[in-house]
């Protein structure tokens, strides 16, 4: 078989974030990438659901273009979007002895200039998939695949919309960023109905992005310059939960850029329970980081040689899988196993530069700048609010999202944190000083002496999202 190639093509994805190296299905038995053979893209397809991965190289008659999106369906077959003679072209492709075979699905013209179509991430099921035209002023969500007459236009959102990232197992809900007025907030799409609704809206000013989301759970992976106006912190939420959205202070890594890809399925009702998966690319390389919400701790483990960065899938009983490619293993498959217990919070060896983290002689804890951290025990926090005695580590707050119509200030008040998954009734919190706090309705919140703060309210709160009602009980 032709050697692959370890680079993807393109590294780049929307908006800045990090591309993965190659797409994998929901359920995670299929996946697909372009391939080099020499100068020359081809496309791939991996089978991952058996004994031992394996990949079907499915040239066509004449080389891809780097640009070109590739995403294995549910059946095996790859869906491949080219862009020919200003159209947007469509097609299945399946291996037919030696060579590809092609079924047309047909072609999405975008006539107005500066738009830009892209393929949405593969639907639960693995029957449909999805595309995204993002126009000057609105965007359109068509249906590429699985359709009965090529594609189709199932809904237009006013405002430029990026990310989509699924909220259900049905692949009906789907949830985008939108960016109108100035800012970006998530919507949810109800691509049965066509309608749009707002989901994430931390405040009026943030810029508030949905990562990604696990159906079971209903955990929430989420993007916001709520905490800190100007800069991008990664939080986590529960849909249909009251309580606030939290920033945890151990996913800001110095200097680096951390972007969460997999999030462990099938722990309903557990979702501070639920391992996630990061991708940490930093000046001296590029690692896997595994993370729960309870444990306040991110355990940094190197990536395999060759890893398509960025791609992976959880499985149920908590082993990541994570695709790789060199040139001795042109299709190969490392498993990580995310352990319990205290973490190891520090950047591995071979990633550690001059400038990386320092290890705290008899601690594996490591402080965010780089400086030994206290011994104050192994689930104690570097920084940040104290948490109860007894009972696991609480994540560290950030801004709430109240109950609907409730105000908070927007900076320099204090008053009790929420409590998170796991606190005892009854045990003694205090928040850090200048840290968001949720105000209940109608209930005074009470500064610190100090100029006056502007009030503002913060609606939407998750329990009152679209699909609340449908995360499993």
């Amino acid at each position: 078989m032709t050697a692959c190639a370890i680079e993807p093509p393109s590294t780049e994805g929307a908006d800045g974030v990090p591309g993965a190296g190659c797409v994998i299905t929901a359920d995670g038995a299929y996946a697909a990438r372009l391939a080099r053979d020499g100068d020359s893209w081809f496309p791939e397809r991996w089978t991952l659901d058996g004994p031992e991965p394996y990949a079907v190289p499915l040239p066509g008659n004449q080389p891809e273009e780097p640009g070109t999106e590739v995403q294995p369906m549910g059946d095996g077959r790859v869906l491949i979007h080219r862009l020919v003679a200003g159209r947007h072209a469509f097609a299945l492709l399946y291996p037919t002895g030696p060579g590809t075979g092609e079924l047309p699905l047909g072609a999405v013209e975008c006539p107005e200039p500066g738009t830009r179509l892209f393929l949405l991430p593969p639907a639960p099921g693995g029957v449909r998939a999805y595309a995204l035209a993002v126009g000057p002023r609105s965007s359109v969500v068509w249906l590429v695949a699985g359709g009965a007459f090529g594609p189709e236009r199932l809904a237009e959102v006013p405002g430029r919309c990026s990310g989509g990232v699924w909220l259900d197992r049905a692949g009906r809900m789907l949830a985008l960023d939108r960016e109108l007025g100035g800012r970006t907030k998530t919507v949810v799409v109800d691509l049965e109905r066509a309608e749009v609704s707002p989901l994430l809206q931390i405040a009026d000013g943030s810029d508030d992005r949905l990562l990604l989301a696990d159906p079971d759970s209903g955990l929430l992976l989420i993007s916001s310059d709520a905490p800190c106006p100007g800069q991008e912190r990664l939080g986590w939420g529960v849909l249909g939960s009251t309580l606030p959205v939290r920033f945890p202070e151990c996913l800001r890594v110095r200097e680096c850029a951390v972007t969460p890809f997999a999030i462990q399925p099938g722990q309903a009702l557990m979702p501070e329970n639920c391992a996630v998966g990061l991708r940490i690319d930093g000046t001296f390389g590029t690692w896997v980081g595994t993370w729960r919400p309870a444990e306040r701790r991110v355990r940094h483990l190197p990536a395999p040689e060759g890893w398509l960065a960025g791609a992976g899938v959880w499985t149920r009983d908590g082993v990541l899988r994570l695709p790789y490619a060199t040139e001795t293993t042109p299709c190969g498959v490392s498993d990580l196993t995310a352990p319990e217990g205290p973490a190891r919070d520090g950047v591995p060896p071979d990633v550690r530069g001059p400038a990386g983290p320092a290890r705290d002689g008899g601690s594996d804890r490591v402080s965010e700048a780089g400086r030994p951290a206290a011994e104050a025990g192994p689930s104690a926090p570097e920084a940040g609010p104290s948490v109860p005695e007894a009972g696991p580590p609480l994540p560290e707050a950030g801004p709430p999202l109240p109950e609907a119509g409730a105000s908070v200030p927007e900076s320099g008040a204090r008053g009790p944190e929420s409590r998170g998954p796991g606190a005892e009734a009854g045990a003694p919190t205090r928040a850090e000083p200048g840290s968001p706090v949720r105000a209940e309705p109608g209930s005074p919140v009470r500064a610190e002496p100090g100029p006056p703060v502007r009030v503002v309210t913060r609606p939407v709160p998750l329990q009152q999202a679209p699909l609340g009602r449908l995360v499993t009980n």
